[in-house]
Formats: structure tokens, sequence, C-alpha cells
């Protein structure tokens, strides 16, 4: 990628019952998965777990992440804004998913579902993909 980079997040790709998790936070549209964007220091997988913590209310371990892969697009609501996100399989979390702070609502959908506007990211990339490897449907 030689295109300069805006913005660091990292999300992860949590499944049940063969559906991905997806979240809206408050004042936006668009659905996205559990994460963030990394502060000075942080490492990817310091970020999704704090993060985790705080927007979902669940506990992550280190050991609970593996990396999925990095991608890249434009950030969703914002011109000429270049995102990287580091995507991780979370494989095992301790508590109840639970919106907070920023987020809104949590959704759990599928490749067949039109009805929530998720990011490119997710919708062109990730979501195919775990179609592909049989995780979702």
């Amino acid at each position: 990628m030689n295109r300069k980079i805006d913005m660091h997040k990292a999300a992860a790709v949590i499944i049940r019952n063969r559906k991905l998790l997806v979240s809206r936070s408050h004042g936006k549209d668009v659905f996205v998965a559990p994460g963030g964007k990394l502060e000075a220091g942080e490492t990817s997988i310091e970020a999704l777990i704090r993060e985790l913590a705080e927007e979902q209310q669940i506990t992550v371990q280190p050991s609970d992440l593996r990396f999925m892969g990095e991608f890249f697009a434009e950030a969703v609501g914002h011109d000429n804004v270049w995102l990287q996100m580091d995507v991780f399989y979370l494989d095992h979390y301790e508590g109840e998913l639970t919106p907070s702070r920023e987020i809104a609502e949590n959704r759990w959908v599928d490749s067949a579902d039109t009805t929530t506007p998720q990011g490119s990211i997710f919708s062109d990339e990730v979501i195919p993909r775990l179609v592909a490897e049989k995780l979702i449907d």
C-alpha cells in the first residue's frame, strides 16, 4: 500500500450462530465490527482489547485473538481519509456483549443481510472471506 494512512484501527470478528457481530455508534448509520482507533504507542491487540472492554463490556486476552489480516479503504464518511484496519478473529471472551459508551446498538448479520449498512472493508472483503471459510452463512 503506497497511500498515506490517516487512521489506524483494529477490529474483532465475533461469530455466533454463523452470524457476525457489527456495531453502530450513536449518530452514525453505518455498522462496523467492534473495535476502534489505536492510541499513541498502542499495538493493534492492545487497542482492540481496550476498545472491546470499553464499548462491549467484555474481557479479552491476547491469546484469544488470531490475526486475520490488514485491510485498507477510504474511511466511511471521510473524504480522502485512508484507513488501515487490522482484523482479528476473537476465539474467546469473558462477559456478555453489551453496547456501551459510544455504541448505540449491536446486530448479528450474515452475507444475505441487505438492511444493515456496513463499512466497505467488511462488506467487500471480510464477509466474503468468512463465507468462503464457511464461518458465516
